[in-house]
């Protein structure tokens, strides 16, 4: 077997369609197109959602609430994940390290779910209250990255 020997399996692969070529294959003349209207000329495109006259389904449907622009979306650390990060210092590399967030230009917000075993200084771009709460009980410091001059 070598490559100049593959072949595809017999009967895999059908001719392509030829249309325009005269009455005898029964694809002529009008190339399988009709007579006539708006489908049968040649560079006919139709734009996404036209439904050939009939009010399209995203105009039909109704419309409820907004998109708020000026939204900002966090990526939510438990505090019970910090645990397995080594180290006295918690920052966003040592977090993005370990798999815990993504993205290069992420914010991050510490939730409270769990209980933080040893005391720790956090840094984040925003901390729940409770995860706060947590962090001191241990111990720790919770330090917002926003709010630094340095």
């Amino acid at each position: 077997m070598s490559l100049n020997k593959l072949r595809p399996e017999p009967g895999s692969r059908k001719n392509k369609r030829r249309r325009g070529r005269g009455p005898g294959s029964g694809r002529g003349k009008t190339s399988g197109r009709g007579h006539k209207g708006q489908l049968s000329g040649a560079g006919f495109t139709q734009k996404r959602g036209f439904e050939g006259g009939q009010m399209p389904l995203v105009r039909r449907i109704p419309k409820r609430g907004f998109t708020n622009i000026f939204r900002v979306e966090y990526q939510a650390v438990n505090v019970e994940r910090l645990n397995a990060l080594p180290g006295d210092e918690i920052g966003l590399e040592s977090m993005k390290k370990a798999g815990l967030i993504r993205g290069k230009k992420t914010l991050v917000k510490i939730l409270g779910r769990g209980e933080l075993q040893s005391a720790r200084t956090i840094r984040a771009h925003a901390f729940s209250q409770t995860a706060v709460k947590k962090i001191e009980e241990a111990g720790g410091q919770a330090v917002v990255i926003g709010s630094e001059n340095a």
